[in-house]
């Protein structure tokens, strides 16, 4: 088979960094048509520095990065310098990137990369916040039967929220953007934190990280050094949780995820639980199904890809 064309979308993030970087590392499965920023974790002039950087530190700087919307559609933007550091990839010392950021902006690129294509050929990967897709579909709705499947971070049923009690960052950043999104109809895979939080990088793992001494290794090794120490004082978990990297393996292994496909809805209104995905895992209400919604993962298969992948770069 052809490798999966994709469109990584990403606010980096040291976790989007790896999920890049896995991405990269895996050719055979997936080709990398673009990489659009969003302002998420840190603002949008910082990751689409950093989504260069990555591209890079992975020898890759023939991969387009394009800079995407730096606000959130219908509300100030919320950022996460205290996970993620005040550049977004805090931990490792890496150089400015020298590669050039495209002069399109970011939603034209997915408007025209979709339209061009033909229908169900490229798959739509949501690192950050759901703003630069639900931009494009709002724009140019004509391309939401175009798009074989959104593979998205986002949300989280048991685990509820890490941002406020009800809601995960990237959705609570823009919840009228992921409203959109869910609501457009397309095929939708969603790794939630009851997923993300049960890929750690304990000490081993990064010891492995780092053993492979290339410096993609030892920098993925020193990004989560750093991104660890918020969920260890948070959660007391024994590392840091790997949540966007979830994404670019299920599209290489999806024998590692398990899940349902469930009616998920956003809240939009409410000050209490703004941003909160409103998951019906039981089936109690008689909405209709619109995303597999997974629930667990094999988190040392996980992390043997992820190892694996990364000594490629």
């Amino acid at each position: 088979m052809s490798p999966r064309k994709i469109i990584i979308d990403t606010d980096p993030g040291q976790d989007d960094a790896v999920a890049i970087l896995l991405a990269l590392g895996s050719p055979d499965e997936v080709e990398v048509l673009g990489i659009t920023a969003v302002a998420g974790n840190v603002q949008l002039a910082l990751t689409q520095k950093n989504a260069r950087i990555v591209c890079e530190l992975a020898n890759r700087a023939d991969v387009p990065v394009y800079a995407g919307c730096e606000a959130p559609m219908g509300r100030t933007l919320v950022t996460a310098e205290h996970v993620h550091g005040k550049t977004g990839l805090d931990g490792p010392d890496l150089p400015d990137p020298v590669m050039p950021l495209q002069a399109e902006h970011g939603v034209d690129f997915i408007i025209e990369t979709l339209r061009n294509a033909p229908s169900g050929t490229i798959t739509l990967c949501p690192l950050g916040p759901l703003t630069n897709i639900a931009t494009a579909f709002k724009q140019a709705p004509d391309i939401i039967e175009k798009v074989q499947e959104i593979v998205l971070m986002g949300g989280a049923y048991f685990e509820v929220g890490n941002i406020t009690p009800a809601a995960e960052f990237n959705i609570y950043v823009d919840p009228q953007a992921a409203k959109i999104v869910f609501d457009s109809g397309c095929p939708i895979t969603v790794m939630p934190l009851d997923v993300t939080h049960k890929v750690l990088v304990t000490k081993p793992r990064n010891d492995a990280f780092r053993a492979l001494g290339t410096p993609v290794g030892t920098a993925v090794a020193e990004m989560t050094d750093f991104f660890e120490r918020f969920d260890k004082e948070k959660y007391g978990s024994l590392g840091a949780p790997l949540h966007d990297p979830c994404v670019i393996a299920y599209l290489i292994r999806p024998d590692l995820f398990q899940g349902r496909h469930i009616n998920v809805e956003i809240e939009t209104q409410s000050p209490l639980t703004l941003g909160m995905t409103v998951a019906d895992w039981w089936g109690v209400t008689d909405r209709p199904a619109n995303a597999m919604f997974m629930g667990d993962v094999d988190a040392q298969g996980f992390f043997d890809l992820l190892t694996e992948r990364l000594a490629r770069l």
